[in-house]
């Protein structure tokens, strides 16, 4: 089987990352298990962090827990105990055994493995520098400093993401400016080009750009290449996020692959290695 890691194309190689920790599109979203099958396998792997009661940050993508978990209140409002004992929910929202994650929990999970060194493990923080604590961001540093060399921070405000990564010497970060706003406003001026180095100047020492696969395609279909910009600058892209393998989610894939992507953040890594290892 081939791994669900990347794809080649034409000498130009394009990571497969496993989105909120998923290989195949029926997974549980979070779960230690394949988290750590990620890293073990040298896969890039993203889950997402919001901010519990205890200033710290809990592994979950809402800011409320019914969805994802078997709790029914505010992250914000949840005690770190109390997040411990909430199981998590599978796609039809059945609980299952794996239970919540706090940031501290992954980090000391992963530091307790062998990772692969090219492994990659992206930390999307889904607050804003408002949020921000002196609490908070001590407390980040100290949880992700022993594994800051296979991490990546992101976020699409790049003040919170540079407080935070100051805290944790080492740390990569990302940017995605596909937020508040952005993209209405993208569709209405067509000002791709724009777009692109407002982002490249927000955030300077972004190791790599977020953009909705959407804007790569449509930028595409209107002659404009907001790939090369990007590589001019140094910096890598990461499009985001094919939900499921289909006919058509295989076409957008070719064109992104065509286009040079350097990640395709994708719930299905599995079956995408698959339709293009063929």
């Amino acid at each position: 089987m081939t791994l669900p890691i990347l794809i080649e194309r034409d000498g130009h190689r394009t990571w497969l990352k496993w989105h909120r920790g998923r290989r195949r599109a029926a997974d549980p979203v979070f779960t230690g298990e394949r988290i750590i099958e990620a890293m073990r396998l040298g896969a890039s792997v993203e889950v997402d962090l919001v901010i519990h009661a205890d200033q710290g940050c809990a592994v979950l993508h809402d800011l409320t827990l019914e969805r994802e978990t078997t709790g029914t209140a505010r992250v914000r409002d949840t005690s770190a105990a109390a997040l411990r004992q909430l199981h998590l929910r599978d796609n039809q929202g059945k609980p299952i055994e794996a239970t919540v994650m706090l940031l501290e929990d992954l980090c000391a999970l992963l530091a307790s493995q062998t990772v692969h060194p090219d492994a990659l493990l992206q930390l999307d923080f889904k607050e804003d520098r408002q949020a921000l604590t002196p609490q908070i961001v001590s407390g980040f540093g100290t949880s992700v400093l022993p594994i800051a060399g296979s991490v990546i921070l992101s976020g699409g405000d790049f003040d919170a993401i540079a407080t935070l990564a100051a805290s944790a010497p080492g740390l990569r970060t990302g940017y995605d400016p596909c937020h508040r706003g952005a993209l209405a406003e993208l569709q209405a001026s067509l000002n791709y080009l724009g777009f692109i180095e407002d982002a490249l100047a927000t955030a300077p020492d972004a190791g790599m750009i977020y953009l909705a696969y959407e804007i790569v395609l449509a930028a595409a279909d209107a002659g404009v290449d907001i790939i090369a910009p990007i590589h001019a600058a140094g910096r890598r892209v990461d499009a985001w996020t094919i939900n499921s393998v289909t006919p058509h989610s295989i076409e957008q894939v070719a064109r992104l692959l065509q286009l040079k992507v350097d990640q395709i953040t994708t719930d299905d890594p599995e079956g995408l290695a698959e339709v293009f290892s063929q």
